[in-house]
């Protein structure tokens, strides 16, 4: 069995990283290249970088900033926000990352997931999902029976502020066979709340398609990334809160994995 990943993320805007809740009531969280050279000596086995509010903004990503983290991180570095080109993933890519996601542009070019993985390799394609709870029970959507009643995942874009009307699990089917290599699935509903992740929408997503699943959205104790991992069949967990605010450190969340028989890099 391939071990899990523990996988902090750096949300990113104005050059600083920012935590909020559902997405809202973002904080500042610390300096981008600090706590990427700080979480790769903890022994985190990747990095995901976010600039939030590059699509929402209309702007490209902040280069300078990936370069900064780039220099001092010795772990796989994923970066996306406001990607939109084959030409915005080139120079993400000559910037020091080794993957890009997409979100925005993906869902408005599914295409640019195709050209994309064709031009750089799948390994390096990572579509971000961000997935909001629809109590709906719709014939044309895939309705899932959860413990708060009958539902299926809207996809949102623009950093969660466009709702599309896209079932979020069909979504990860065509997105795999678009070509990317891997899938970041954000539950908006638990975003922030240290409540837990959406298991339903996590485990239902990786039963769906065969590329890695990074589960983000949620995690607030060391149960909560065991459950994702086992009961949600993630193939790697991201947190933030938990890294940013010192409640744990990746050293201790792989220790207590290891002590109940979660494959991890120790």
């Amino acid at each position: 069995m391939l071990a899990k990943r523990i996988i902090p993320c750096l949300d990113m805007t104005a050059g600083r990283v920012v935590k909020g809740i559902k997405f809202k009531n973002l904080r500042d969280a610390g300096d981008p290249p600090e706590l990427g050279e700080l979480y790769s000596r903890q022994g985190a086995d990747e990095l995901v970088f976010l600039d939030v509010t590059a699509s929402s903004d209309k702007r490209e990503i902040l280069i300078d900033v990936v370069k900064r983290t780039a220099d001092r991180v010795f772990i796989p570095f994923t970066v996306g926000g406001g990607i939109r080109s084959l030409d915005d993933v080139r120079q993400i890519l000559c910037a020091g990352a080794d993957k890009v996601s997409i979100n925005t542009s993906a869902v408005e070019n599914p295409e640019l997931i195709f050209q994309s993985a064709r031009r750089f390799g799948s390994q390096c394609i990572v579509v971000a999902i961000d997935a909001k709870r629809v109590y709906e029970n719709r014939t044309d959507r895939i309705v899932v029976d959860t413990p708060e009643g009958k539902c299926w995942w809207d996809v949102y874009t623009y950093g969660g502020r466009k709702p599309t009307g896209i079932d979020a699990i069909k979504w990860a089917i065509q997105v795999e066979e678009k070509g990317a290599g891997e899938i970041l699935l954000t539950s908006m509903d638990c975003d922030g709340t240290k409540n837990g992740y959406d298991i339903p929408l996590t485990r239902k997503i990786c039963e769906a398609v065969n590329i890695p699943i990074i589960a983000s959205g949620g995690a607030g104790n060391l149960e909560h990334i065991y459950e994702v991992l086992t009961a949600g069949k993630a193939d790697a967990a991201l947190a933030a809160s938990i890294f940013h605010y010192g409640t744990y450190t990746i050293k201790e969340v792989k220790k207590y994995l290891a002590e109940r028989n979660v494959p991890v890099r120790l």
